[in-house]
């Protein structure tokens, strides 16, 4: 990723990544755009509880605008900026608005066609460029088979966007789409503290249901496809493994993004060396002495986050004054971060 050229004073920042080969916290805020005829459309609504949610919404049923914010606080959002749309048409306005809005964690939307999701997905790519990091999470349809998710994580195929399997109940146990799921699955990112930790075995709290068991070679096939499946055993909801849609770079099969812990750290680490370095060095002139102090401010940052066993380790801390403008100070590091635990193989050899 390059960085834009701008003429405004602050810090700037981009990365890329390669795979290496060989050997509840305090909640964020979610996004959500979604239809709601009780409401006036076109603006954020800041919502801290469900009773509030049916105050501005009304009710709408299981897959309404309350009850997708219901799942998403339950599962640990502290809030939800809602801009109801009155139609589908309006979904492109609410996602600008949504963009705009600052300390958004997450978006999620009421809406399983496609076309919306893309433009949802580049909406949040877009707010991520512009330093407002953020992910989004998206469902199936009603009914949609493992084909049909695998598919639609093809077409999105992006690291901030984040597609869950499979869709749920209603009230009378009938089958709904994954919107739902979607609210919960995002409510629980927002609400986890630790971006390194895997999303794995997460509950999640509030669901009626799913609409269907996956069997294990489904939950193999959505993984690689890039989706995040999720399974009812005991009663209880959990996501099975959290994945990105991105399976493929220029065209060719990547894993680099698949795990979803790998953006997170990204965005825990890039605005946090950010937002240091601002306050720091708001004020600042461009001379060895201030560049070694900026070294030292992002070698503490890191290894805060390597203490935190956010990432593994870093290197090549190197800052230096531009030479084609001299008011410029370009900082330049690699991290490795730090992957979940997911699986623990384990050998036994028995001597009888």
């Amino acid at each position: 990723m390059s960085i834009a050229v701008h003429q405004r004073p602050g810090v700037y920042s981009s990365y890329d990544a390669s795979s290496l080969a060989g050997g509840r916290g305090a909640g964020r805020m979610v996004g959500l755009a979604a239809v709601s005829p009780a409401a006036p459309a076109g603006a954020v609504q800041i919502v801290t509880s469900y009773e509030q949610a049916v105050g501005l919404f009304g009710d709408g049923g299981d897959e309404g605008m309350a009850e997708l914010i219901r799942l998403a606080l339950k599962n640990g959002a502290c809030a939800v900026a809602a801009v109801p749309v009155a139609d589908a048409g309006g979904y492109e306005a609410a996602f600008t608005l949504l963009a705009g809005t600052e300390d958004i964690a997450l978006t999620i939307c009421g809406s399983t066609d496609l076309e919306v999701q893309k433009a949802l997905r580049d909406s949040v790519a877009e707010a991520s460029r512009a330093r407002r990091e953020r992910l989004c999470v998206v469902a199936g349809d009603r009914g949609e088979d493992v084909d049909g998710m695998i598919a639609r994580a093809k077409a999105l195929d992006h690291e901030r966007a984040i597609l869950t399997a499979p869709g749920t109940v209603d009230r009378a146990g009938a089958g709904l789409s994954g919107l739902a799921l979607a609210a919960a699955v995002a409510g629980a990112i927002a609400g986890e503290g630790d971006p390194a930790l895997p999303l794995g075995g997460a509950e999640l709290l509030g669901l009626r249901g799913l609409d269907r068991r996956l069997e294990d070679r489904d939950i193999d096939r959505l993984i690689l496809g890039g989706v995040t499946p999720v399974e009812s055993l005991g009663g209880t909801v959990s996501v099975v493994r959290g994945v990105t849609t991105r399976t493929t770079s220029g065209g060719a099969p990547d894993a680099t993004w698949r795990d979803l812990s790998a953006i997170r750290v990204v965005d825990d680490v890039i605005p946090g060396l950010r937002s240091a370095l601002r306050a720091r060095f708001r004020r600042a002139k461009n001379t060895p002495q201030s560049r070694g102090a900026i070294r030292t401010q992002v070698v503490l940052e890191l290894e805060n986050k390597l203490a935190r066993e956010i990432i593994t380790g870093y290197d090549g801390v190197t800052v230096d004054q531009d030479p084609e403008d001299p008011t410029r100070c370009l900082v330049e590091l690699s991290f490795a971060v730090a992957h979940g635990l997911d699986q623990i193989w384990l050998t036994a050899h028995i001597a009888v």
